[in-house]
């Protein structure tokens, strides 16, 4: 018998895996596998460092999860302090507030999607939202999409004028249109749907704390009154 293949064996009885022994002796691993294979002690061995690998990758996976959320958690809350610092001066500013609150009436309220869309039939609140994007919360005009959903019988290029107009895009920012089946019951929907949205989880994460700043406040000042009454 080979003196390598005594050590090996005495290795592997430590509980070695054929990679520490291979690089220990220099002896391929096939060779390693070709001495071991079908011997139950070695089988044995190999099942209870599988399970310690297991074992430490779980561990890891649960370390760089772990790791992952704290880093994202700070992510979200530096923007929700930047909100926070903003909202004083930001309050003061009319196109704010209306912005403001046709997102808390009319806007995407999930926040896990990222999606800061509001979608509307007036081509007025559609241009004060996109000016509220542009404007207040400094969106890049390139960044924000434009999608109208429209009745069978309405044409296309017509709408698409008004909310052209409306949100003072370009036609490259209009994504695909979508139909509904059926026609139009009222003339209130004479140009459509229109839903005009950025994707910005950060974007969403300071509307969301200007909102709750603004609703505290308000409740903060009908209980005041309250009180005075």
């Amino acid at each position: 018998m080979r003196d390598d293949k005594h050590i090996a064996i005495k290795l592997r009885k430590e509980g070695k895996s054929y990679n520490k022994i291979s690089k220990e002796l220099n002896i391929a691993k096939s060779t390693l596998s070709g001495w071991f294979s079908g011997l139950d002690w070695s089988d044995i061995i190999k099942q209870e460092l599988a399970r310690k690998a297991n074992y430490v990758a779980r561990k890891r996976l649960r370390l760089v999860n772990k790791q992952r959320r704290e880093m994202w958690e700070r992510w979200r809350q530096e923007h929700r302090d930047k909100a926070a610092y903003q909202f004083p001066l930001l309050k003061k500013n009319p196109l704010f507030l209306a912005g403001l609150m046709l997102y808390w009436g009319e806007g995407d309220s999930l926040m896990k999607n990222g999606f800061v869309r509001l979608t509307n039939t007036h081509p007025e609140m559609i241009t004060i939202f996109t000016s509220f994007l542009i404007d207040v919360c400094d969106t890049p005009e390139e960044k924000i999409r434009v999608q109208m959903t429209l009745y069978p019988d309405l044409k296309e290029h017509a709408c698409k004028d008004v909310w052209l107009r409306a949100t003072r895009l370009r036609y490259n920012q209009f994504i695909k249109t979508q139909y509904i089946k059926g026609r139009h019951p009222t003339k209130r929907l004479s140009y459509g749907i229109c839903c005009v949205y950025v994707t910005s989880r950060g974007l969403k994460e300071k509307i969301f704390t200007w909102l709750k700043l603004y609703k505290d406040e308000l409740l903060c000042k009908n209980k005041l009154l309250k009180l005075r009454v």
